[in-house]
């Protein structure tokens, strides 16, 4: 055996106990260990049924290879971004198989600073030590274990972002999905001036309202309801590890992230000019468009979140967005936060005195998108180069996939790292009509 099935492109991931279990953990715990050379780690969990075991897995095999763990409990994924560097820890582990349904479990891991581990930074040599048996522990003389809250520290770190006075009194929907994020929502509650009207607040292991994913069209329907049985001014849901987190305006629409990262750079910027704005090159016009004219530069990076904040660090940039909701910031140890862009937006809509929709209304009209359809087929590789061999008449780049540019409209398609799935993206230049037709061009060459 040469491959470990749930060790992925970003992060360890699969189904407990067929693909991951405690034994497992034990083994990952010693490498990743061994690896870092570590003396003290920090690890958080999310609210899964299997979390508590593969946590004390992890925790007895750091142990036991002399490293001090302290316990953050359950939380959420930038806590861990957080805490590693505010308490000076080697490396941190956050237990999550963020929206996956509830029978996944997984791992993601960083190291001092919180600088990622991915399979090409790290993950590949801890699998290496776990398939060769390279496991004796460093030591003998074991470490100990603390448990830390971290809330407080959390919570002034973010007041770094926003400031509560600038905050309008708005009614807003939050729900947390039955995930972690409904801790945090409570513990900021006292602190902004805004009416949270919460839908599935506490925290469930058996996700009994579904998989925490607002990227789903089903899932999003709660949220839109609340907003509009209250008359709210803003709804905003959270995946399950609360990293990401997902906006609708005051009449129920569903914003795509790639336009949240346009009205993100342009707040940013106008604090910060001439700072850099790293973005994927799923869909790109719009939050070029909006960085040049506010003074910032773009920098397309290929998408995840190892390549992005390993982009934001190479050329020292403020913030990077990707269009799938998450949202980095440098000042966050270049990581990403579901909470930062919430709080942020919410700042931007009171400033301005506009509604949500009124802020994105432009965007939208001036670059319609397909947002990003996913279609599983049997040779995704095969079919890509036969996308490009049929628009070879267009710009092609390859940073992410294969993106295709003309005059008036554009779109990249690229594979899913873990599944046989082509995910396509489709903008324009003011033509909603070109949009949806090339959609459909597309769709029938990917899925015939």
């Amino acid at each position: 055996m040469d491959r470990i099935n749930c060790f992925k492109a970003y992060d360890i991931r699969g189904k407990v106990p067929s693909e991951l279990d405690a034994e497992l953990a034990y083994k990952i715990g010693l490498a990743y260990a061994k690896y870092i050379d570590a003396e003290k780690i920090v690890i958080g969990r999310d609210v899964r049924r299997s979390s508590d075991a593969l946590f004390e897995a992890l925790k007895r095999a750091l142990n036991d290879n002399g490293v001090d763990v302290i316990d953050l409990g359950l939380c959420g994924t930038e806590m861990v971004y957080y805490a590693t560097p505010a308490l000076d820890a080697d490396g941190g582990i956050m237990i999550t198989a963020s929206h996956n349904p509830p029978e996944y479990n997984g791992m993601k891991f960083v190291r001092k600073g919180s600088l990622p581990i991915g399979y090409d930074s790290g993950l590949k040599e801890v699998e290496k030590m776990i398939l060769s048996d390279n496991l004796s522990p460093l030591s003998h003389d074991p470490g100990d274990t603390k448990h830390f809250n971290v809330m407080n520290g959390f919570l002034n770190n973010l007041k770094k972002f926003y400031d509560p006075e600038k905050i309008n009194p708005f009614k807003v929907v939050v729900n947390a999905g039955n995930g972690c994020a409904g801790l945090t929502l409570d513990a900021i509650e006292s602190q902004l001036p805004i009416k949270m009207i919460k839908i599935f607040n506490e925290p469930n292991s058996d996700f009994p309202n579904g998989v925490p994913n607002p990227l789903l069209p089903e899932n999003r329907k709660p949220t839109i309801d609340a907003v509009l049985q209250n008359n709210a001014n803003l709804g905003v849901a959270w995946d399950g590890d609360f990293d990401r987190c997902f906006f609708f305006d005051e009449k129920g629409n569903f914003i795509e992230g790639y336009y949240i990262i346009g009205l993100l750079a342009k707040s940013i910027l106008k604090k910060n000019p001439g700072e850099k704005i790293v973005h994927d090159p799923r869909l790109i016009w719009n939050t070029i468009d909006l960085v040049e004219k506010a003074g910032g530069i773009p920098v397309v990076s290929q998408s995840g979140h190892a390549f992005i904040k390993q982009k934001m660090r190479e050329v020292d940039s403020i913030y990077g967005g990707e269009m799938s909701a998450h949202h980095y910031f440098r000042d966050n140890a270049y990581s990403d936060s579901g909470m930062i862009p919430f709080l942020l937006i919410l700042q931007l809509m009171s400033e301005e005195q506009r509604a949500l929709s009124d802020l994105v209304e432009e965007m939208i009209a001036n670059y319609p998108c397909s947002g990003e359809i996913n279609s599983q087929i049997a040779d995704p590789a095969k079919k890509i180069e036969e996308i490009a061999a049929k628009y070879s008449d267009g710009k092609h780049d390859r940073i992410d996939g294969l993106s295709v540019e003309y005059e008036r409209w554009r779109f990249n398609v690229r594979m899913s790292n873990t599944e046989p799935i082509i995910r396509l993206n489709v903008e324009s230049k003011g033509d909603i009509k070109l949009m949806n037709e090339k959609t459909e061009e597309l769709l029938k060459i990917i899925r015939g």
